[in-house]
C-alpha cells in the first residue's frame, strides 16, 4: 500500500455516507479514526523493534428523541450494524427516561476534503530514519555514552458523515521523535512531533546538543528541598500545560461549574503566558474537525494570563476514548512563543529543569500537582548552568508558578496529550520563580 491513508479515501467517505443514510434514528454521527505509522527504535548500537501499526476505529452516535448513545467497531463491514445497534440503544434510553433527553446535535452540512500532507515526511522512510538512529548511537559512543529513542513517520484519516449532510475527510502526515543520551550516570532528553519532517528539527546538531548535555550531567548531585528560581524546558512546559484541561479548561468541567474557566477574564498568569487550544496552528498535530464533524474554532485558555474561555461541543472538540466517558477536550494547545533565546542568563541562582515525569493531580481547586524532574537538571548560578543535580520530587501550584513567568523562550516543541486521539501540546521554555522541591 505504500504511505497513504489507512483506509481509501473514496472507500472511506462511501462507507460513511450510506451508513447514514440507512439509520433509524433522529441523528446520526459516524466518524472513522484511523492512523497508519512506521516506527523504528533503537537502543545502544543496534536498531531494535521496527514496528509498523495500522489501527482504525468507527464510532457511531445515534440521538433519539434527544438521547444519544454510541457504539464503536474496528471492522468497517459492521459499521451497518454499529448504527442500528447505537439506535436501539438511545431509543432504550429514551423510554426508559420518560422524556426527551437533552443531547446536542451539530447543525453543519459541510462536505470538504482536506490535504495536510508533507512530502517531507513522506520521504522519510526505514532507510532514512534508520540512518538517523545510527548517526545518534555513533555520536554517543564517541562520548562514552549510549543512546536510544524513536524517530517515525504516520499517516492520519479523519471522516465523518451526519444525517445534517455533513460529510467531512482529513488525511494528515506525522512526523516523530525522542531521543536518550546516558551513561548510567548523567542522562539527556529530546522529543518533538510536528507534520513536517522537516518542523521536526530532529538534525545532526539536535543530537549533538543532546549528548553534550548528557555529558555534563555526570556526577549529578542530591538537590536540596527547597524554592527555587526556574528555567523549565520546552517539554517541561508542556507538562504543566497539558493539565490546563483537567483544571477546568475541558467542556464537562465547565458545564458542571468546575474549575478555572468558570472565572473568566480572572488573572492566574503572567501577561507573558498566552494559551490557545489552536488546530489551525502549524506546530503539534493540527487538525481541522472534530469527531462529529464540528469545525475546530480557536479557544483562547488564556489570554496575556487572564482566563478566557473552556473548549466545547460547539467550539469542535468532541472526544471519544477508551479510557474516559466521551467529553469535549483541550486537545491542541499552544503556549505563544517570547523572544528570549538564553533565559537562563536571567537568573543569578536557580535550576534548569529539562523535563518531569510521574506527573499527577493532587488538587483541582489549588490547580496543585506532583511529580519528579527528569534528565538533564543543572543549578543555575550567576546566569551560567553549573553543577548536575538529580531528579527530584516536586509538589506545586500551576497557576501559582505561572503568575511568575517572567521569561519565555523563542523554540517551540510538541509533545502527545495522553489518552487524546490526535492531541498535542506545544510550548517553549519558561522562566518562573518560587518552584518547591521537596516537603511542603
Amino acid at each position: 500500500m505504500g504511505f497513504a491513508a489507512p483506509v481509501d479515501p473514496a472507500r472511506a467517505t462511501e462507507l460513511l455516507a450510506a451508513a447514514v443514510r440507512g439509520a433509524a434514528a433522529d441523528h446520526v454521527e459516524v466518524a472513522l479514526l484511523a492512523r497508519a505509522g512506521e516506527y523504528t527504535r533503537f537502543a545502544g548500537e543496534r536498531v531494535h523493534q521496527p514496528q509498523d501499526i495500522t489501527e482504525q476505529q468507527v464510532v457511531v452516535r445515534a440521538v433519539v428523541d434527544g438521547h444519544a448513545a454510541r457504539v464503536a467497531t474496528s471492522a468497517l463491514d459492521r459499521v451497518p450494524d454499529a448504527v442500528r445497534r447505537a439506535t436501539a440503544i438511545a431509543r432504550d434510553l429514551g423510554r426508559s427516561a420518560r422524556g426527551p433527553g437533552s443531547a446536542w446535535t451539530p447543525e453543519n452540512a459541510i462536505s470538504d476534503d482536506h490535504l495536510l500532507w508533507h512530502e517531507d515526511t513522506a520521504a522519510f522512510d526505514a532507510p532514512a530514519r534508520v540512518a538517523i538512529a545510527a548517526h545518534a548511537m555513533a555520536s554517543a559512543r564517541q562520548m562514552g555514552a549510549t543512546a536510544a529513542g524513536m524517530v517515525g513517520r504516520a499517516v492520519t484519516q479523519l471522516a465523518v458523515a451526519s444525517s445534517t449532510g455533513a460529510l467531512r475527510h482529513v488525511v494528515a502526515t506525522e512526523a516523530t521523535g525522542s531521543l536518550t543520551v546516558g551513561d548510567g550516570d548523567g542522562s539527556a532528553h529530546w522529543a518533538n512531533l510536528h507534520r513536517s519532517r522537516d518542523g521536526l528539527g530532529l538534525t545532526p546538531a539536535t543530537v549533538a546538543d543532546v549528548v553534550a548535555r548528557a555529558v555534563r550531567t555526570r556526577g549529578r548531585k542530591p538537590l536540596l528541598d527547597g524554592v527555587y528560581t526556574v528555567v523549565l524546558g520546552p517539554e517541561a512546559t508542556g507538562e504543566l500545560l497539558g493539565f490546563l484541561g483537567v483544571l477546568g479548561f475541558d467542556g464537562g468541567l465547565a458545564e458542571a461549574g468546575v474549575g478555572v474557566a468558570t472565572g473568566p477574564g480572572r488573572r492566574v498568569a503572567s501577561e507573558l503566558v498566552t494559551v490557545a487550544d489552536d488546530a489551525s496552528h502549524p506546530f503539534g498535530l493540527p487538525i481541522p474537525f472534530d469527531v462529529s464533524g464540528t469545525s475546530k474554532a480557536v479557544v483562547p485558555l488564556l489570554t496575556a494570563g487572564l482566563v478566557g474561555a473552556a473548549v466545547g461541543d460547539r467550539t469542535g472538540h468532541a472526544h471519544v476514548a477508551r479510557e474516559s466517558l466521551p467529553a469535549p477536550v483541550a486537545a491542541n494547545v499552544v503556549m505563544a512563543p517570547g523572544t528570549d533565546h538564553d533565559l537562563v542568563a536571567g537568573v543569578a541562582d536557580g535550576l534548569y529543569v529539562e523535563r518531569f515525569w510521574y506527573t499527577r493531580l493532587v488538587d483541582r481547586q489549588a490547580s496543585t500537582i506532583t511529580g519528579v524532574s527528569r534528565d538533564a537538571c543543572f543549578r543555575i548560578v550567576d546566569g551560567t548552568l553549573a553543577e548536575p543535580v538529580r531528579g527530584a520530587r516536586f509538589t506545586q501550584s500551576v497557576f501559582d508558578l505561572l503568575t511568575t513567568v517572567d521569561g519565555v523562550g523563542a523554540e517551540l516543541r510538541a509533545q502527545p496529550i495522553m489518552n487524546v486521539w490526535n492531541g498535542s501540546v506545544t510550548a517553549p521554555a519558561i522562566r518562573a520563580h518560587g518552584f518547591r522541591f521537596g516537603s511542603r
